[in-house]
């Protein structure tokens, strides 16, 4: 049988909204009830503290974050705080990590790269930093990545710095990292930074080839959406159990 990733362009999407949708697609891989996904909401601005975050990270005070309308959510993903907003292409995959033999730092390691081969094709030349996770170029970070696994699957995932305001970055210290410089692909001058759509698509792309799929179905959003709202008054992710491994951002 072929291995299809099924990836869908959620549009407009509140943090708790997508984590609910996460949660429910994760419950439903680990129990063979659906495929592999690769979910990409467009998140308001947002703020996600991850296990090993604290509120150090946090340059802005509550009251200020609050008048701005940022909220702040604790996740169960690895790593500090990041910031998630307009201009960033946010991706969840949401897979069964068996084929890659349980091996977490062999899925990070290829996210990277996945998206590494992303910038490549937009004129960035970009790399890893020997022990951080994420995706560097020139010294600045232009993408993080944080995952959580769940009866070995995976679920949080990347966010790639498209063409966001970078001055939402001066909210916190991303990654819990002091005097880092945070990139994106506009301020680095890349022409397809203009088409979010096409970097997303190509990302897609990246992503299946890194892992083993033979090719990639786009779905409508009303899809994943259902299988959350079929699934409403399923308990919480807390009372679902907590992940049973995860890795930072």
């Amino acid at each position: 049988m072929s291995r299809i990733l099924h990836a869908c362009a959620l549009g407009a999407t509140p943090y708790a909204e997508g984590l609910r949708i996460q949660e429910t697609l994760v419950r439903a891989r680990a129990a063979g009830e659906t495929g592999d996904w690769l979910l990409f909401p467009d998140h308001p601005p947002v703020l996600t503290m991850g296990r090993s975050g604290s509120a150090e990270s946090l340059v802005a005070p509550p009251e200020a974050l609050r008048a701005r309308g940022i909220e702040v959510h604790e996740v169960s993903r690895g790593g500090d705080v990041t910031w998630h907003g307009p201009g960033q292409l946010v991706g969840y995959p949401i897979l069964d990590l068996d084929p890659l033999d349980r091996d977490l730092h062999r899925f990070l390691r290829g996210l990277e790269q996945a998206l590494i081969d992303v910038l490549a094709e937009h004129g960035i030349e970009a790399g890893t930093v020997a022990g951080r996770t994420g995706v560097w170029t020139g010294g600045a970070k232009i993408a993080s990545i944080g995952i959580a696994v769940r009866r070995w699957v995976s679920y949080h995932g990347f966010a790639l710095n498209v063409a966001p305001d970078l001055a939402f970055f001066d909210l916190i210290h991303p990654c819990g990292l002091r005097g880092i410089e945070m990139t994106s692909m506009a301020a680095l001058g890349a022409a397809g930074a203009a088409d979010p759509g096409a970097v997303r698509a190509r990302t897609a792309e990246s992503i299946a080839r890194r892992f083993g799929f033979e090719r990639v179905v786009w779905i409508d959003a009303a899809i994943p959406r259902g299988f959350a709202e079929r699934a409403e008054g399923g308990g919480t992710a807390a009372e679902q159990g907590k992940s049973e491994a995860w890795e930072a951002a």
